[in-house]
């Protein structure tokens, strides 16, 4: 094997760290869809985070048959709690990897499917951009009739349902925060870092989400209101936040769920819940924010 190619086989090492609750509708898609890779993971833990299904039963019996993949069992703690109980479960993960010998890091969720080429085409992407920090293809939910729907995020965005780092951006900006919107900080710190990330609308790599994004606890409506308070808590601008919750109307639940980001949010603020403690990652996120809406002129000058 030839020095360039030992590097771009050592350049390919991804593990896959994977929190699951109550997925055994979906884990086994997902595990076969891994096991199918053109480049298969260095490894994939698999994080039963309390299921009450079969859930860690079938990831069990997958690590029987795929020397790459193994289980740690995390005790119930009583609910699904989206966001800070997420990434708990993937550090849970984390500190169970056997291998340090790793160029990139995925948090996956249990209940989706990508094509066998999926990570391959992603490094490949990233080996080509040394400052593509993070990517991802873009998501879709089946609509039950045959078609697909986006789940909508921008290009600049990773999907947090597979979440895709270069292990040294990863490092850089802190690894995820334990908080609903850890995707959106996470996004916003590497970019103040000087790293960029892409979400790829190409079929090539497109991921099949089989929940609509915010329906993993209560409801549809509960994951609208709780994404306003994650947006809340992140630092959103006010007017940021309007004019995201009037965009996300046109998405199911129609209407009324682009209102509920915005209720979400303007509840955080009237009890006045806690934010994101960094001042400095405020002011930029506003900056961006700003500027995306053409309104940069309200910007105080510097």
């Amino acid at each position: 094997m030839s020095e360039a190619d030992q590097h771009t086989r050592t350049s390919r090492r991804y593990v896959l760290i994977m929190p699951t609750r109550d997925e055994q509708a979906y884990i086994g898609e997902t595990i076969e869809c891994i096991a199918a890779q053109t480049v298969p993971p260095a490894e994939c833990v698999v994080v039963d985070d309390g299921s009450s299904d079969r859930t860690g039963e079938l990831a069990e019996a997958a690590a029987a048959r795929h020397p790459w993949l193994h289980v740690v069992h995390v005790p119930d703690r009583g609910e699904r709690r989206v966001g800070p109980g997420v990434i708990e479960a993937v550090y849970a993960g984390y500190e169970a990897l056997q291998t340090d010998d790793y160029e990139y890091i995925c948090k996956l969720d249990g209940d989706v499917t990508f094509p066998p080429n999926y990570f391959e085409d992603i490094m490949k992407r990233m080996e080509e951009d040394p400052k593509l920090g993070g990517a991802s293809g873009k998501v879709f939910n089946p609509a039950g009739d045959g078609t697909l729907i986006e789940e909508h995020i921008i290009d600049e965005m990773i999907a947090g349902q597979v979440n895709f780092w270069r292990r040294q951006c990863w490092q850089d900006i802190g690894g995820f925060v334990r908080e609903v919107m850890w995707d959106g900080i996470n996004f916003h710190r590497a970019r103040m870092l000087g790293w960029h990330t892409r979400s790829f609308r190409d079929d090539r790599i497109r991921i099949i989400h089989h929940r609509l994004m915010g329906s993993s606890q209560s409801s549809i409506y509960h994951g609208r209101m709780r994404w306003g308070r994650g947006q809340w808590f992140m630092g959103t601008h006010p007017l940021y936040i309007i004019a995201s919750g009037v965009f996300r109307m046109r998405e199911r639940p129609y209407v009324i769920g682009g209102l509920l980001i915005i209720v979400g949010y303007i509840m955080a603020w009237v009890r006045g819940v806690e934010r994101y403690g960094d001042l400095e990652f405020r002011k930029a996120l506003h900056r961006w924010q700003l500027k995306r809406l053409r309104l940069g002129w309200l910007l105080p000058r510097e």
